[in-house]
C-alpha cells in the first residue's frame, strides 16, 4: 500500500490545477495486497455526562439512585482525579448552565437550585408546599445514599422533572426501591408539568402496597393517555397519601420499548450506520472504574463518584449491559482496562469475566448473573491517556512500559487469545520507551486525536476550519513514521488503532469591546459539518495507512462530541454520524491506486498548537480522494471537499475497470462549515442521492465546499 500512496503524494505536489479543476484518476488494476480494516468507522462510548447514562441507556429519571452529586470543579488534584466545587454561588451557577436543557420551566430551575441545600438529592424537588415536605440523606440497603422524606401533608413527597419519548411510546415501566415503618402506601404519579397559574394536567398514578421497615423492589408501568403533549415536561412524584415518612434507594421510569435498557432510537441509528467496533467503558473515566461495581443485581450494585468528570456513576449501565447493546446494535465491543488506579489483576478478573469457561471462577459469576456463554471480547485496550496528569495515576513513559507488561502479562494467561492495544500518544520518547523495553509484548498502539484548545473569540471561524482539514495530512506523516519505528524495534505486525478522534477547538469569551466572530455557533466544532468532512480525511488517510490502521473509534456515541445526539429524549444525528455511515460501505474492500490532481489551501495556523504540528502556512488540496474495489466487484471511490473558495468541478477518470453507464452518488454537504443539525431542524444536513452518467470511463461531479462524496460503479 505504501507505493500506491507514494504515486498519489508524488502527482499532488508535482501539479496544481490551474482553472478550479480537480482530477482523479483512478487504477483499479493496481491493486493493494491488503483488504480495509472493517473497523474504521467505529465509535466510543464513556461515562460522561449524557453519553451513557441518558444517552445510550434509555431510563429517563437522572440521578436515579438520589446519590450525593459532587461538582466537578474543572481542576485536578497532582494524582489525576477531579477537584469537587465547594462554593455554593460556583455550584448554583452551574445548575443553572444546565437545567434549562432539560426543558424544565423557570420556577422549577429556581426550585432546583434551592433543593439541594435543604437535604434533596440533585435533580430532585419536593412535591407540595414547602412546609410539607421535609427530607434528609439516609442510607441505602446496600450503603451508600438514599433519600428520607418525612411527609407532613397528604399528597405530598418528592418529584422530578422530565421529558419523555413519547413520539415513540406512552407506556413506562417504572422500579422503586422502599422502605417506611409508618406507611403502608406510597404513589408513584406522572402527567404533564403544569404552568404555576394553570390546572393541573390529567396525571396516571400507581400504587405501591405493602410497604414494611424492610427494603422492598416495587415494579409496574404507567401509560398515558392518548393525545398526551410529546414536547412537553412530565413530573414524575413519589408521594404519601398520609403523614409519615419514607426511605427511598432508587426511582426508574423506563420506555417499555427500551431494548434491553438501550435506547431503541439510539441502537436504530448506530445499526443502521454499520457501526463495526465499539470502545468503552472511557476515556478518562476508564483510570477509576471498577468493573465489579456494574454487574450483578441492579438493585445491588454500588452508585459512585465520577471521579474523571464529575457527578455520579449509578452503574446501571456495566459489562453485561454493554455487552447487550453491542449485540443489539451488531458490532464488536472493545474493552479498555483501567490501568491508572486499577491493578493487573482486577484485569485478568474482568477478561475471565468476560471470556473464561463456566467452571473458572469469574466465569461461574458471569454464568450466575446470567450469561452462561463467554463473550469472547478480542480487543482490549491497556489504559487511557495515562501519559497526561489528567489522569487517574498518569505515569513516565517508563512507569508505562513496566505497568503495560504487568497488565499483559497477568490477562494473557486468562486468554491466549485477546488482542492488545497499548495506550499512546505523547512524544517520542513515550514510544521508545515503550519499544525498546517491551516491543515483543507490543502489537498495537493507540492514538487520540483531539486537537484544538481555546481560541480567542476575534478569531476567523474559517481560519479555524483552514487549520482543522491541514491536521489530517500532519497526522499522516506522524502515523508513518511511527509505523517504520514499531517495525525498527521488531514488531513484526504492527498495528495503530485512533481510539478518540474529534474537533476540539472552542471559543473564549469575548474581552470587553472584542467582537465575538468566533462563538459557539461559528466554530467548526464536532457538531457541523466541519466534522464530517475532518473524520473523512482520517477516514481516508487510514485507507491510505493499510494495514497498519486497525481501527478508528469516534468520539463518540451520544451526545459527547459528534454523532449522535439525545435532547429532551429525541435523538437525532449530526452530520458526522451520516458520514462515517456512508464510509462503511469500504470495509473489507481492496484500496486501489489513486492519482489527484487538485488546487491547494493553506493553514494560517491559529489554533494553539500549530507550529508544534507544523501546519502554520502548511498547504493541502482542496480535494482529497481514495478508491477501492468491493468484494462483490463494484469500484467505489470516496472525495472529500474541505476547501473554502466554492464548488470544484471533479474529473474521475477510471483504467482497468469496465464501469456501467451510470454512478449512483451520495453527497452530504453544507453551506458553512459550521452548519449542523439541531432539535429544531434535525434534518438540516442530510445525504443526498444522485446519478451521475458514466462515459467512456469518465464522469464529472459538480463538488460543493464542505462535502463528502461516495461513488459507486457497478461493473458492466
Amino acid at each position: 500500500m505504501e507505493q500506491l500512496d507514494q504515486d498519489r503524494q508524488a502527482d499532488q505536489d508535482g501539479q496544481a490545477d490551474q482553472d478550479g479543476h480537480a482530477r482523479v484518476t483512478v487504477h483499479a488494476a493496481r491493486r493493494s495486497p491488503h483488504r480495509i480494516s472493517p473497523f474504521l468507522t467505529g465509535k466510543f462510548a464513556e461515562h460522561l455526562g449524557w453519553n451513557v447514562n441518558n444517552g445510550m441507556w434509555a431510563q429517563v429519571v437522572r440521578n436515579p439512585t438520589l446519590a450525593e452529586w459532587p461538582f466537578s470543579g474543572g481542576g485536578r488534584w497532582p494524582d489525576g482525579a477531579a477537584q469537587w466545587h465547594v462554593d455554593a454561588a460556583a455550584i448554583e451557577r452551574m445548575i443553572r448552565e444546565v437545567a434549562p436543557r432539560l426543558g424544565w420551566p423557570a420556577a422549577a430551575i429556581e426550585q432546583l437550585v434551592q433543593e439541594r441545600l435543604h437535604g434533596l438529592a440533585h435533580f430532585w424537588v419536593r412535591h407540595g408546599e414547602r412546609e410539607t415536605v421535609r427530607p434528609s440523606p439516609d442510607t441505602g440497603p446496600y450503603g451508600g445514599r438514599a433519600q428520607r422524606v418525612e411527609v407532613r401533608a397528604p399528597g405530598s413527597g418528592i418529584a422530578q422533572i422530565t421529558a419523555l419519548p413519547l413520539h415513540r411510546t406512552r407506556r413506562f415501566r417504572w422500579r422503586v426501591v422502599a422502605r417506611s415503618r409508618d406507611l403502608l402506601v406510597l404513589h408513584l404519579s406522572l402527567g404533564q408539568e403544569a404552568a404555576p397559574e394553570a390546572a393541573p394536567e390529567s396525571v396516571e398514578t400507581a400504587t405501591l402496597d405493602g410497604l414494611s421497615r424492610s427494603w422492598q423492589v416495587f415494579t409496574g408501568a404507567l401509560e398515558l393517555p392518548a393525545g398526551s403533549a410529546p414536547e412537553a415536561v412530565y413530573r414524575l412524584a413519589l408521594t404519601a397519601p398520609q403523614p409519615g415518612q419514607f426511605v427511598v434507594a432508587r426511582i426508574l421510569l423506563e420506555p417499555d420499548d427500551a431494548v434491553d435498557g438501550a435506547d431503541p432510537d439510539v441502537v436504530r441509528l448506530l445499526r443502521e450506520s454499520h457501526l463495526p467496533i465499539l470502545r468503552w467503558p472511557g476515556g478518562d473515566f476508564s483510570s477509576t472504574y471498577r468493573w465489579e461495581d456494574g454487574v450483578g443485581p441492579a438493585d445491588a450494585r454500588p452508585t459512585r463518584p465520577n471521579a474523571a468528570w464529575g457527578g455520579v456513576e449509578p452503574n446501571l449501565f456495566g459489562t453485561d449491559e454493554f455487552v447487550a447493546f453491542c449485540r443489539a446494535v451488531g458490532c464488536e465491543p472493545l474493552i479498555c482496562v483501567n490501568a491508572g488506579d486499577g491493578t493487573p489483576a482486577e484485569a485478568a478478573q474482568w477478561v475471565e469475566y468476560c471470556n473464561g469457561p463456566m467452571d473458572s471462577p469469574m466465569g461461574a459469576r458471569r454464568a450466575a448473573n446470567g450469561h452462561p456463554e463467554p463473550y469472547h471480547i478480542r480487543y482490549w485496550e491497556i489504559g487511557n491517556e495515562l501519559y497526561g496528569r489528567h489522569q487517574r495515576f498518569w505515569t513516565t513513559p517508563g512507569g508505562y512500559a513496566d505497568r503495560y507488561a504487568e497488565f499483559v502479562e497477568a490477562t494473557r494467561t486468562v486468554d491466549p487469545a485477546i488482542r492488545f492495544i497499548a495506550c499512546g500518544w505523547r512524544g517520542e520518547d513515550w514510544y521508545s520507551r515503550l519499544l525498546a523495553e517491551q516491543a515483543p509484548l507490543v502489537r498495537s498502539i493507540a492514538a487520540h486525536v483531539l486537537v484544538g484548545g481555546f481560541l480567542p473569540a476575534a478569531t476567523d471561524p474559517l481560519d479555524v476550519y483552514r487549520d482543522s482539514m491541514a491536521l489530517p495530512e500532519s497526522h499522516e506523516r506522524t502515523f508513518r513514521a511511527l509505523w517504520e519505528q514499531m517495525r525498527a524495534a521488531g514488531v513484526a505486525d504492527p498495528h495503530l488503532a485512533i481510539t478518540e478522534l474529534q474537533l476540539f477547538a472552542r471559543p473564549l469569551p469575548p474581552k470587553d469591546g472584542e467582537a465575538a466572530r468566533l462563538t459557539l455557533e461559528t466554530m467548526p466544532s464536532s457538531r457541523s459539518i466541519a466534522e464530517a468532512v475532518y473524520d473523512a480525511l482520517f477516514f481516508h488517510l487510514a485507507v491510505r495507512l493499510t494495514p497498519f490502521v486497525e481501527m478508528v473509534t469516534h468520539s463518540a456515541s451520544v451526545n459527547h462530541g459528534g454523532g449522535i445526539k439525545k435532547e429532551r429524549e429525541r435523538v437525532y444525528a449530526n452530520p458526522c454520524h451520516y458520514a462515517q455511515t456512508m464510509l462503511a460501505a469500504f470495509a473489507g474492500a481492496t484500496p486501489v491506486s489513486v492519482d489527484l490532481v487538485t488546487g491547494t489551501e493553506h493553514a494560517p495556523g491559529v489554533l494553539p498548537r500549530a507550529a508544534d504540528l507544523q501546519i502554520v502556512g502548511a498547504a493541502y488540496g482542496t480535494v482529497d480522494a481514495i478508491a477501492a474495489v468491493t468484494s462483490d466487484g463494484a469500484l467505489l471511490v470516496s472525495l472529500a471537499h474541505r476547501g473554502t473558495a466554492g464548488p470544484v468541478p471533479t474529473e474521475i477518470l477510471i483504467h482497468d475497470f469496465q464501469a456501467s453507464a451510470a454512478a449512483s452518488v451520495r453527497m452530504l454537504s453544507a453551506e458553512q462549515p459550521w452548519a449542523g443539525n439541531a432539535l429544531a431542524s434535525p434534518e438540516r444536513i442530510v445525504p443526498r442521492d444522485l446519478t451521475v452518467p458514466v462515459t467512456d470511463s469518465r464522469l464529472t461531479l459538480d463538488l460543493p465546499p464542505y462535502a463528502i462524496a461516495v461513488v459507486r460503479l457497478s461493473p458492466a
